[in-house]
């Protein structure tokens, strides 16, 4: 397998795309300003268990979590596990301090700004879950070099997930679904796919909450793909 090397400057450490939308609400500001510190992922240094929560458990690390539907009720579902956000929209971060407040979770660590910066200082085989939800498709051929799922990328999420760890993949974009699948086809010796049928990709698994992103998706009647990969 040829893989971009961690590290490459056109697959990794580089964000598109706006950091805001609309002004933040009071609430939402206030709590950007006050909880956010508390649960930010440290600037600097190894990001482990340990220094994230006090204690060894098995860490969930989320790539773009959006508004933080699926974290934060994955988080809920697993309270005795650790979750890492990572969002580069301040209202995507500043709707999910909402839930983490709301549910009163004190398993989850979030950080604004790049995952892949983040990632990068997970140790090893630390990971028992990567999630990338519904990315930006960046659908023009030009920009692919933007996709998180690219050779750089997958290739950190591998080196990142424990044996038996799994990866998953969820969107409704065609053109990012077959550049997906391509990137993929290229780390079959990393990666073990979940699927035996090809209704195991089109059906939500158990346990793989709804993102808006998906919900919308369904509204406009896109079909939905639900990719699951265990590192070998």
């Amino acid at each position: 397998m040829t893989a971009n090397k961690p590290g490459d400057p056109l697959t990794l450490n580089r964000l598109y795309g706006r950091s805001m939308g609309k002004p933040l609400r009071k609430g939402q500001q206030e709590l950007v300003e006050r909880l956010l510190p508390q649960i930010a992922v440290p600037g600097e240094g190894p990001v482990t268990a340990e220094r994230l929560f006090g204690f060894d458990k098995q860490l969930h690390f989320e790539i773009g979590f959006g508004g933080g539907e699926h974290m934060t009720e994955r988080a809920d579902m697993l309270p005795d596990h650790g979750f890492i956000g990572a969002e580069p929209f301040l209202n995507g971060v500043a709707q999910a301090l909402v839930h983490i407040r709301d549910r009163h979770l004190s398993n989850v660590r979030l950080h604004h700004g790049d995952a892949l910066e983040v990632l990068a200082r997970v140790p090893d085989e630390a990971l028992s879950f990567v999630y990338l939800l519904h990315p930006d498709p960046w659908p023009k051929a030009r920009h692919a070099k933007r996709r998180m799922m690219n050779d750089g990328p997958v290739a950190m999420i591998a080196s990142k997930l424990k044996p038996g760890g799994e990866f998953r993949f969820g969107t409704d974009h065609p053109v990012y679904l077959r550049h997906a699948l391509m990137v993929m086809q290229r780390f079959t010796d990393e990666f073990e796919w979940l699927c035996d049928t090809p209704a195991d990709f089109l059906r939500r698994p158990g346990g793989w909450p709804e993102t808006r992103y998906e919900a919308k998706a369904r509204r406009q009647g896109h079909e939905v793909w639900y990719f699951r990969y265990r590192r070998k």
